[in-house]
């Protein structure tokens, strides 16, 4: 008899471990659907706000720009330069030796199109803002850029030429959505 009482024993003990074990992983599954609840608003906040979205990337209208003309728009609080350049201004900036240049790059690897030349309107050197946008604005010896802090000169691809900055202008990422507007960002 002793033996069936063991194995009754036995035989209880062991549908209590299968629930027992049941209940720790039910309630282990509860607390990480818990957890992961509790953590999505936190995680959902490092998103960025639709007004950091808006300001991303900007659209920008080039039919009221003429041949010859610019415009500085803003982005990411950063002045962009968008000129239109002439045919000569063009043929400068590609019969330029690039091996000659500090910061070395062709005119064709800045540009989306020819007729358009889109950079960062700010000095590699300490951040200032050259001149060059307006028509009356001094230009530098290369047609391009000047930033009359330290004088650095750009040219007509925004490459520094000549000047204490170390790097060209900088190009955003931007694309052509159609002959009259590109989107920068």
């Amino acid at each position: 008899m002793a033996s069936t009482v063991h194995s009754t024993a036995h035989g209880a003990h062991g549908d209590g471990g299968t629930r027992r074990d049941f209940l720790y992983l039910a309630t282990g599954a509860m607390g990480a659907i818990g957890a992961g609840l509790a953590a999505w608003p936190l995680v959902d906040s490092m998103n960025p706000s639709a007004e950091v979205l808006a300001v991303s990337s900007t659209e920008v209208d080039l039919a009221p720009v003429a041949v010859g003309m610019a415009l500085t728009v803003k982005w990411r609080g950063k002045p962009v330069f968008v000129r239109h350049r002439t045919d000569k201004e063009i043929k400068e900036a590609e019969d330029v030796n690039v091996a000659e240049l500090r910061d070395p790059q062709t005119d064709k690897a800045r540009t989306e199109k020819p007729g358009w030349i889109v950079v960062v309107g700010i000095c590699t050197h300490l951040g200032c803002v050259p001149l060059g946008q307006k028509p009356t604005d001094p230009r530098g010896d290369y047609g391009g850029w000047f930033c009359p802090c330290h004088g650095s000169h750009y040219d007509t691809s925004g490459r520094i030429r000549k000047g204490p900055a170390p790097l060209n202008l900088a190009v955003p990422a931007y694309s052509f959505l159609s002959d009259s507007k590109i989107k920068i960002g």
